[in-house]
């Protein structure tokens, strides 16, 4: 039986579009004050009034997490202002595949970053906030949720960076699950196959790419994904859900 997450406070990244704005939304009709979190503040804003205006709570904080100290701030500011972290879906993320040959340096690295580095700066930050949540909150459980990819889960040629950055997030958050799994804070990977979202304008003839190795799929909706980070953060106390892939229907 799923909770209500009326009290609790989540921080979703990414938020600005795609996966992170429906987990956004979807967090909030759960009872969630949500903490929407991206470079893009106007976004942000247009996305936190629309929340408000449904009858949920909002705030949006504009900051690039590839920055360290802007993450800790990030956090720290979510801290002061409402007082606590239960929930934390990162889901920011860019994918800049192609030929590695022709590919540049620029484009790795800001993978790296952005899937990455930020995953980790804003990990790092949430976590005392997170532990403290699960020993005093109600519901005595915290989580976060890790949006990773099924190219965490098996390489191809033509993503070679991009598979390594989301290998990270999934080994990582497999570590981070064994070692606070008994301090009741939980860490899950949801690893999508193709979905609609802004990653496939990031860079000319990326979604090309995919149907030349796929064929033509009809692809998830972010809102297939945000469900699936409900369903894990909802679940009580006593149900861990580490892991959700979900493709396509006809996606091999």
């Amino acid at each position: 039986m799923s909770e209500n997450l009326s009290g609790t406070v989540a921080v979703v990244t990414g938020a600005s579009s795609g996966i992170g704005r429906a987990t956004a939304r979807r967090l909030s009709t759960a009872g969630a004050s949500v903490v929407l979190v991206a470079r893009r503040e106007d976004r942000l804003q247009e996305l936190a009034a629309r929340i408000r205006a449904d009858g949920g709570d909002a705030l949006a904080i504009g900051v690039d997490l590839t920055d360290s100290g802007a993450a800790q701030a990030a956090i720290e500011r979510v801290v002061t202002e409402l007082g606590r972290v239960d929930t934390l879906v990162n889901a920011a993320g860019a994918m800049l595949n192609g030929p590695s040959d022709e590919s540049s340096l620029a484009e790795w690295d800001r993978m790296v970053d952005i899937n990455l580095r930020g995953l980790l700066y804003v990990t790092k930050a949430a976590l005392p906030h997170l532990l403290s949540a699960a020993e005093s909150s109600s519901r005595k459980v915290a989580d976060v949720v890790n949006v990773s990819s099924v190219s965490g889960r098996f390489a191809a040629p033509g993503v070679a960076v991009y598979t390594a950055t989301k290998f990270a997030v999934t080994s990582a958050t497999e570590a981070w699950r064994q070692e606070y799994t008994t301090r009741n804070l939980r860490f899950s990977v949801i690893e999508p196959g193709r979905t609609e979202s802004e990653l496939f304008d990031q860079k000319a003839g990326a979604a090309e790419g995919f149907t030349a190795m796929f064929g033509e799929v009809e692809a998830l909706h972010a809102e297939d994904v945000a469900e699936a980070a409900a369903f894990i953060v909802t679940n009580p106390r006593r149900v861990a859900v580490n892991e959700i892939v979900i493709r396509p229907t006809d996606q091999p």
